[in-house]
């Protein structure tokens, strides 16, 4: 199974959720935006420098920074 985490998937390219890593709090608040095992999410666009990842997921787009964006492992689709 290819995984990579989701700050190093491509632009414009979908994926599935394969797992979380990280603590509590941060599987919790991702969840709570709806990025769990199984949800599939879009990388719609990269801020340059470092700066936060916009993704679409379960309908809603959304900013994540690269270093929670980093814990979440996805698999191409």
């Amino acid at each position: 199974m290819n995984q990579i985490p989701l700050e190093k998937l491509p632009q414009n390219q979908a994926a599935e959720i394969i797992s979380v890593m990280g603590g509590r709090m941060a599987a919790k608040r991702l969840a709570d935006l709806g990025l769990i095992t199984g949800a599939r999410v879009k990388i719609l666009n990269k801020a340059i420098l470092g700066g936060p990842i916009e993704i679409e997921a379960k309908g809603s787009k959304m900013f994540l920074g690269r270093g929670l964006a980093a814990k979440i492992l996805v698999k191409p689709i």
